[in-house]
């Protein structure tokens, strides 16, 4: 299989040679290009079309949040994860606004980032843990929507127990645990829900639950 090809983009020297020791040790990762500002990072990432950008937020001449942008309308098929040790409300909501495939924090445990990386070329998302509650209570509080999307209706049961658990902020391991299902049946019952409602990531579903209907807020699942 070939190797997943990233690009790093942080302004400290030094956590950037952290980030490619750690990724050139698993064999199926490779750092194909690196940056020390936004500006560059576009530039980098549009000659390379890496499979997915390690992109930090605040850097000198270009943030990372304008550009991850540039890079997602840039080069679709590369993937956009923000590695970061902010974890302002309105950094993680502008970086999700914009399509990235996932918002980390630099304080993650390392086999995080490492799977978070692998999720991401695979078309999954990933949220840090310490952002999750934070995104799922904004969330909640936005308005009700009265009438469910009708998107809800291509949903087996099944499926929309699935996105409803996961609108709460469940792991894919308490998901298993609470429907008695296997965790890769999950991860099916998962991909075939963003393959339906023609969403990209977790992420994503997560806001679908709220915005569609599923779930109201607060937080309650719909009976």
């Amino acid at each position: 299989m070939r190797r997943t090809r990233v690009v790093l983009v942080d302004d400290e020297a030094m956590v950037r040679a952290g980030l490619r020791l750690l990724i050139s040790s698993e064999d199926d990762l490779e750092v194909v290009g690196e940056a020390a500002d936004g500006l560059d990072g576009v530039a980098v990432a549009t000659r390379l079309r890496p499979d997915v950008v390690l992109m930090d937020v605040r850097m000198p001449r270009l943030s990372g949040l304008a550009a991850a942008e540039r890079v997602i309308a840039a080069v679709p098929g590369t993937r956009v994860l923000i590695l970061t040790t902010f974890d302002e409300d309105e950094v993680v909501d502008a970086a999700l606004r914009q399509g990235v495939a996932g918002f980390l924090l630099k304080s993650s445990p390392p086999e995080d980032l490492v799977d978070a990386i692998r999720h991401a070329r695979a078309g999954q998302g990933a949220l840090d843990p310490a952002v999750v509650p934070g995104v799922i209570a904004r969330l909640a509080a936005a308005p009700a929507v009265p009438v469910p999307a009708p998107e809800l209706d291509l949903l087996t049961a099944r499926e929309t127990d699935v996105l409803r658990l996961v609108g709460l902020g469940h792991s894919n391991a308490e998901i298993a645990a609470e429907l008695f299902l296997g965790e890769t049946t999950v991860k099916t019952h998962l991909g075939r829900v963003l393959d339906k409602l023609g969403l990209r990531d977790r992420p994503r579903a997560i806001a679908f639950a709220y915005r569609s209907g599923l779930l109201p807020p607060g937080g309650a699942p719909r009976g």
